[in-house]
């Protein structure tokens, strides 16, 4: 049995919606963005690994940050809340 190689993060998008009474609603949903040794996979976007340059990641406080997938279609923001080393790591034995 051949295991692939891969790992998963979870990042949240948050959608800004006016009501019918006027008021700002504020959406957050989770999705997985995931990475094997042949693609990154994210909600909305499949990118191969040839097309991903890099992955860097900003904190902005001590529970959350923004991981960011450098592609050659331009850079994509994903806001987490747990520590991509590993999602990083893996990311890098690949390249």
């Amino acid at each position: 049995m051949n295991k692939e190689q891969h790992a998963m993060i979870v990042y949240t998008e948050v959608e800004r919606k006016i009501d019918f009474y006027y008021k700002l609603q504020k959406i957050a949903t989770h999705h997985e963005l995931t990475i094997t040794s042949e693609n990154v996979t994210t909600a909305r976007t499949k990118f191969t690994l040839n097309q991903v340059l890099d992955v860097s990641y900003r904190p902005f406080s001590s529970e959350a940050g923004i991981l960011y997938l450098h592609t050659n279609q331009g850079v994509f923001p994903f806001n987490i809340h747990s520590n991509p080393q590993t999602f990083i790591d893996t990311f890098r034995s690949f390249k």
